[in-house]
C-alpha cells in the first residue's frame, strides 16, 4: 500500500480520533470525577501530570457513584423513555409524510424535479434557530394557526397547542422531513417503471403493484430516512426547549440542566454517555444498511 493511499485511508480516522474519542474520552472522564463547587464544578479522578502514579491512584480508586446516581433517581430513566418515545412516534410521523411527497417527486416529470429538489432543501438556508422560533408564532394561542381556525368558525376557542408534545411532534416532523424525503426519493428514482407495468399487465392493480413492488423496493430508503430522522430526534434539545415547555421531559434537556443549571458536569457527563451508548446501537444498524446496500448495488 503506497503512502498516497495511507494518507487517503488514515485522514477519516484522524477526524474520527480528534472528534469523536478524544472527546468521549474526556466526557467519559469527567463522568467518574467528584462534584465541587469551583471551576471546572468537579474533582478529577485521573491527574495526568502525576505519570503512572495518578494513573494507577485513578484505577485504585474508581468507583460508579454517578452512573448509580442515574438509576436510583427516576428522572433520567423516564427521560430516556420519553425521549425513546418521541424520537419513535416523530420518526413514524416523518415517514408518512414524507413518502408520499418522496414518491411525487419520483413521479413527476424529469424537468420538475430539480426544482421540487430545490424546495426540500430550501429550508436548509435559513437558520435552523430562526425556524424553530417560527413555529411560535405560528402555534401559539394568539398564533396564525388559532387566527385561520377561528375566522373559518371550524373552532370557537383557540387551542392549546404550545408547550405540548403535539407542537414538540411538529416541530421534529417539520425540521427533519428532509432527511426522511431524500434517501426515499433516491430510491424511488431509481428503480425500473417496467417492473410496475408488468405487474399490471400480469393483472395487478396500482395500489397492489404499490405494495408488491414499489414499497418493498424502496424498503432501504425508508430505513435510511428513518435512522436519520430518529437519531438526531432523540438527542433533541431546541425543539423541546422552545415548543414542548417544561411539560416536556426530553433527556436533551436533563442534559442541558444538568451542565448549566445545576452545573454537576460528573452527572451531566454521565447521562452524556448512556445517551451516546444507546444511539451507537441505530448507528451501527445504519451503518449496516448502508454496507447492505452497497453491495446490493454491486
Amino acid at each position: 500500500m503506497n503512502l498516497a493511499r495511507r494518507t487517503l485511508i488514515g485522514i477519516p480516522y484522524l477526524w474520527l480520533l480528534l472528534l469523536f474519542l478524544v472527546p468521549f474520552g474526556i466526557i467519559f472522564k469527567i463522568s467518574l470525577s467528584d462534584y465541587a463547587v469551583s471551576i471546572p464544578p468537579y474533582t478529577p479522578t485521573l491527574d495526568l501530570s502525576e505519570g503512572w502514579q495518578g494513573i494507577r491512584s485513578f484505577f485504585a480508586a474508581l468507583d460508579w457513584e454517578n452512573y448509580v446516581f442515574l438509576t436510583d433517581d427516576d428522572l433520567y430513566w423516564r427521560a430516556y423513555l420519553s425521549s425513546l418515545k418521541i424520537a419513535l412516534i416523530s420518526t413514524f410521523l416523518t415517514l408518512c409524510v414524507g413518502y408520499p411527497i418522496a414518491y411525487g417527486m419520483a413521479k413527476a416529470a424529469p424537468e420538475w424535479r430539480p426544482m421540487l429538489m430545490m424546495l426540500v432543501i430550501l429550508p436548509f438556508w435559513t437558520s435552523f434557530l430562526i425556524r424553530v422560533y417560527a413555529w411560535i408564532g405560528i402555534l401559539s394561542t394568539e398564533g396564525y394557526l388559532n387566527q385561520l381556525l377561528l375566522w373559518t368558525g371550524i373552532i370557537s376557542d383557540p387551542l392549546q397547542i404550545m408547550n405540548t408534545p403535539t407542537a414538540v411532534y411538529i416541530g421534529i416532523v417539520y425540521t427533519y422531513l428532509p432527511f426522511m424525503i431524500l434517501p426515499i426519493y433516491a430510491t424511488l428514482e431509481r428503480m425500473d417503471d417496467s417492473l410496475l407495468e408488468a405487474a399490471e399487465d400480469l393483472g395487478c392493480s396500482r395500489l397492489s403493484a404499490f405494495w408488491i413492488i414499489t414499497l418493498p423496493l424502496s424498503r432501504s430508503g425508508i430505513i435510511a430516512g428513518s435512522f436519520l430522522v430518529f437519531i438526531p430526534a432523540l438527542g433533541e434539545f431546541v425543539i423541546p426547549s422552545l415548543l414542548g415547555g417544561s411539560s416536556t421531559l426530553m433527556i436533551g434537556k436533563v442534559l442541558w440542566e444538568e451542565f448549566f443549571s445545576n452545573r454537576d458536569w460528573p452527572v451531566a457527563s454521565a447521562v452524556a454517555i448512556i445517551l451516546l451508548l444507546i444511539l451507537v446501537i441505530p448507528i451501527i444498524l445504519f451503518q449496516k444498511n448502508q454496507e447492505k446496500n452497497q453491495e446490493a448495488d454491486a
